[in-house]
């Protein structure tokens, strides 16, 4: 298919390589020019020099980009995606962002005659490295249909959660979820060396059981040795749970853990943590005795 990629960055990137790997017409743009051009030395496709131009022609045009302002600039404001996107083409847009703006988004691009998926992403940058994302979309069922084959060439899973703006509900969810797990597993690992354990042995041990995570399996190690230069950053977690947390605010939620953990995360970061992985949580904990 004749297919945009608008946002390069560490997700992007790959994803945009796996389309071209796998024999679509990708047209890309990204606001730094020596991104796209270094994608352009690794794969076959066009740059353009908007993000309306990269979508002028395309049968599906991704994006991934920050935040909602940026959504809104790309798809939206001047030069955007929607400006030049042929009717009855499909926006699938991969940054994690609100439920309102991609509800938002649906409507003007409905009123265009484009149809809009949200699309928010798990697995990170080794799961967009690997093709193995996650995806959460939310959206209408057959636009879905015409864009699963496409996403299945960075995806693992893909699974249509309901309306526009589930997507990005059902990420605001998955965020939740790791924000616990990461810190339970901070202060189990920080408990078992004052407890003078073997961590290795005792992780060997309940990694087969209840506790299993993905957390555990692929961060226990690097916790304890101290690594954090790796993975999914603290600013990009806090930009999410602060997502999140906004959204518990008009939906009446109570979330006390994630309020309590973007605090601890806010620790880390006045400890110049800001692009440190999201396991650093332990940094808090592991003071001298």
């Amino acid at each position: 298919m004749r297919v945009a990629f608008v946002g390069l960055g560490v997700m992007g990137f790959p994803m945009a390589g796996y389309l071209a790997k796998a024999g679509h017409e990708v047209a890309i743009f990204n606001r730094t020019a020596a991104r796209a051009e270094s994608w352009l030395q690794k794969h076959a496709g066009t740059r353009a020099m908007t993000a309306g131009e990269a979508a002028a022609n395309a049968e599906i045009v991704f994006c991934c980009v920050g935040n909602d302002d940026d959504v809104r600039t790309v798809i939206l404001g001047e030069q955007g995606i929607l400006e030049q996107t042929r009717p009855g083409s499909i926006i699938v847009d991969h940054t994690t962002a609100s439920a309102v703006v991609a509800r938002d988004v649906y409507a003007a691009a409905a009123d265009n005659e484009v149809s809009f998926l949200d699309a928010p992403l798990s697995g990170g940058q080794a799961g967009a490295e690997n093709g193995q994302l996650t995806i959460m979309v939310g959206g209408d069922r057959a636009v879905f249909e015409r864009a699963l084959p496409v996403m299945n060439a960075y995806a693992k899973a893909c699974t249509l959660i309901g309306g526009s703006g589930a997507g990005q509900l059902a990420k605001m969810v998955n965020q939740i979820c790791i924000a616990g797990v990461v810190q339970g597993l901070a202060e189990a690992l920080h408990f078992a060396k004052r407890a003078e354990l073997d961590v290795a042995a005792v992780i060997d041990a309940i990694s087969k059981g209840a506790a299993q995570s993905w957390q555990m399996e692929n961060r226990w190690q690097t916790m304890i040795d101290d690594q954090f230069e790796f993975g999914f950053a603290v600013e990009w977690m806090r930009k999410d749970l602060k997502i999140a947390l906004d959204e518990a605010r008009r939906n009446d939620a109570t979330l006390e853990m994630t309020q309590r953990v973007d605090g601890y995360y806010a620790e880390i970061e006045r400890m110049g943590g800001s692009r440190w992985d999201t396991s650093s949580l332990i940094r808090r904990l592991e003071k001298p005795l």
